[in-house]
């Protein structure tokens, strides 16, 4: 029952979306497909207490993030890495050690020109969210937000939208520019102090996964909805 009930919600959504769309506006959902090509990218800053200031970003493996999948459902955690320099951890990495970083970890779906000149959709299923609210020793903690992105061609600049990971379906849509140069990306962003690897599990993670397409029975109802629609937006 759970299930159908997402299921009408998701198909709502996306049926009054496309029905305020003027008739010339094309529109794609996309959501979290285990099987798609997902990049994984790492911005590394120094933690608030010693300023906050951009250290380098580069190219991660998204296990590396972490984010994996197992089946359809993606785990979010605290980043660890294993390198017990002095540089990633306080005094030195170790259990118990405090995270000297402020990790930026970036998964996401890129397309170039696909979605360009079109409306956006990307929704999930946030199953669980155990990591949010957690801080470490120093009172730094995490966050995690689903993000869509239209970047310039030379990644310049960008348009961009994001939600929050809580518990229930998320559903964010972008109208992107018509440029066919442009980036599209659309993923998930987590922000956090990294972790030595043997200390994650008091800190919690985030599980999520994909929403499947409308059911042929809800969208069997597209006449009603569209009435529906009609009536909140007076």
């Amino acid at each position: 029952m759970k299930t159908v009930v997402k299921l009408v919600l998701l198909s709502s959504f996306v049926l009054c979306t496309m029905i305020a769309m003027p008739g010339n506006v094309r529109a794609a959902t996309v959501s979290v497909d285990p099987g798609a090509p997902w990049i994984g990218f790492m911005n590394v800053f120094e933690t608030p207490q010693n300023g906050g200031a951009y250290d380098f970003g580069s190219s991660w493996g998204t296990a590396d993030l972490t984010a994996t999948f197992s089946g359809p459902v993606l785990t979010l955690g605290p980043n660890t890495i294993n390198d017990p320099s002095s540089y990633w951890y306080s005094p030195s990495g170790g259990p118990g050690a405090v995270g000297n970083k402020n990790m930026d970890a970036n998964m996401y779906i890129e397309t170039t020109g696909v979605y360009s000149g079109q409306t956006l959709i990307f929704t999930g299923d946030v199953l669980a969210n155990t990591l949010s609210g957690h801080v470490n020793q120093l009172g730094n903690g995490w966050t995690s937000v689903a993000f869509i992105k239209d970047f310039a061609p030379d990644y310049s600049s960008s348009v961009s939208i994001t939600a929050p990971l809580v518990n229930g379906i998320f559903n964010i849509s972008l109208s992107t520019i018509n440029d066919p140069t442009r980036h599209v990306q659309y993923g998930f962003e987590t922000i956090g102090p990294d972790v030595w690897s043997t200390d994650v599990g008091p800190y919690g993670s985030i599980q999520v996964e994909g929403v499947p397409e409308p059911s042929v029975l809800a969208m069997a109802g597209v006449g009603a909805l569209a009435a529906l629609c009609g009536r909140r937006r007076k």
